[in-house]
């Protein structure tokens, strides 16, 4: 971390040393200016973190020198200090007025030169911070503008898109999901939870929940609570008034406004904020929001609809997720299998994807050779249906849009297969590779083995990201 930069600005070469010998032992960095037109022209170009300005020089005095920092995009950030003899009532209104934070009066002592500098250093990565935060806030607040933009023309066919009939298959198992689906149209008030493993198809339910539901002309709010900022989780969801918070330069909608009438979609439930949890659990109660700054609250007709891939019941008893909140949220609830329990609606799916994915490609959908199919149908998918799907994307590029073949496809004949590691035992005797790269190999195979094959979940075990299982499984299938 660099060392704080502090501007002197005094035509008084003994104050200058006096600071200096005081600041520069605990280790900042002395920038020194003899007039009022050094100290701007060396806070431009090195943009110091504190400027010890004193008031009276040659030329501009430190009055005049404040104002111009102030009125520059590129200084007005950087705290000032006056350092006066000057301290009559007049004089500090006066630099307070110029945009002063603080003064020291002269003669001054070095305990509280490095008491004030340290507090003001402070409070500036204090308001960078904040500023920092601010930021961010804003960017939601654009995007979810845009969203709220985006709901306003919602169409017919958007609605016909997310049809239950959407969901493909013909097992068993999907025959009682659409069942499912189909009940819960009637009841457009419950709240529902759905369970799956990742890819499983968990939003496409939930659309088809709200879309065949009497609520489909309102909006669909789909909302990652992996993704909400703990510092602004409460903001997010329930709104803000203008003056809530530094930035908050006008009232904001959360979701629970935006999606009124219609439906709000929490996906990963389960990582919900803890401070989040019993917010939600008392709006989903009274059925009112009340958002950040606001005296009053705001009554919201919101059908939450939830989903997630971990267990709950193990975050429960763990004392991460608030066991009257679950009962709250499940009070219907459709759990969907992972696709290697429904291995009949694997073909239906893939020829449904070809067929989509030609579409948009502008082609004739071909057709999959037989060995290909095969080879499909083994898989065991620990992604699911989103796997499935970009399977299908890959492998109808590859051939161009001829018929399918085997070497179109990037998986192997029979779920993942990596190749096991030839192992030396290490000095804690467990059988493991001393060989970096292959221990992680060897790591991730029992992970998915544990996990059969879930990739999800062997990578929170492991406790690194899919995706560096996915790169390596690449990797040892084209060694294969």
């Amino acid at each position: 971390m660099n060392a704080p930069k502090i501007l002197i600005a005094d035509d008084t070469p003994a104050n200058v040393r006096i600071l200096s010998d005081s600041l520069e032992p605990r280790g900042y960095e002395i920038l020194v200016a003899s007039n009022g037109d050094a100290a701007l022209q060396i806070a431009g170009r090195s943009r110091p973190d504190l400027i010890l300005l004193d008031v009276m020089m040659p030329g501009r005095d430190g009055f005049a020198v404040c104002r111009e920092l102030k009125r520059s995009d590129v200084t007005r950030g950087i705290p000032v200090v006056f350092i006066t003899a000057k301290t009559d009532t007049d004089s500090l209104v006066e630099g307070f007025r110029a945009g002063a934070v603080d003064y020291i009066s002269k003669p001054f002592q070095s305990d509280e030169v490095l008491s004030r500098v340290a507090t003001h250093l402070k409070i500036g990565a204090l308001t960078r911070e904040l500023l920092q935060k601010n930021e961010a806030l804003t960017q939601e607040i654009e995007r979810r503008k845009k969203a709220d933009e985006r709901l306003s023309t919602l169409s017919e066919r958007e609605t016909q898109r997310w049809n239950v009939a959407g969901f493909i298959g013909k097992s068993r198992t999907v025959r009682k999901i659409l069942d499912d689906v189909r009940r819960l149209h009637q009841f457009n008030n419950t709240s529902v939870l759905i369970t799956g493993e990742s890819g499983t198809g968990k939003e496409l339910i939930a659309r088809a929940i709200h879309f065949g539901s009497s609520r489909a002309k309102e909006p669909f709010i789909p909302v990652n609570c992996v993704a909400i900022p703990a510092e602004l989780a409460e903001s997010m969801m329930f709104g803000h008034v203008r003056g809530a918070f530094t930035g908050a330069t006008m009232d904001r909608k959360g979701y629970f406004e935006l999606a009124d009438g219609g439906t709000l979609f929490l996906d990963e439930i389960g990582d919900m904020p803890a401070v989040l949890q019993a917010k939600l659990l008392r709006v989903l109660e009274d059925g009112c929001v009340t958002p950040v700054g606001a005296s009053q609250p705001k009554r919201v007709d919101v059908r939450v609809v939830c989903a997630t891939n971990a267990d709950l019941d193990e975050k429960i008893a763990a004392g991460a997720f608030r066991q009257d909140l679950f009962f709250r949220l499940a009070r219907y609830s459709v759990n969907l299998p992972p696709l290697r329990e429904r291995r009949s609606d694997i073909a239906l799916i893939a020829q449904h994807f070809l067929e989509m994915f030609a579409s948009e490609m502008g082609m004739k959908p071909p057709g999959i050779n037989a060995e290909a199919l095969a080879a499909i149908e083994a898989h065991d998918f620990p992604g699911n249906v989103r796997e499935l799907k970009n399977v299908i994307e890959r492998a109808l590029i590859e051939s161009g849009g001829t018929r399918i073949e085997l070497a179109h496809l990037r998986i192997t004949s029979r779920g993942i297969a990596i190749k096991p590691a030839h192992s030396k035992t290490n000095e804690i005797g467990a059988a493991l590779p001393l060989n970096i790269d292959q221990a992680e190999e060897a790591l991730i195979q029992r992970a998915l083995a544990q996990t059969g094959g879930n990739v999800a979940e062997a990578a929170r075990l492991l406790g690194i990201n899919r995706s560096r299982i996915y790169r390596r499984i690449a990797q040892e299938t084209a060694k294969a």
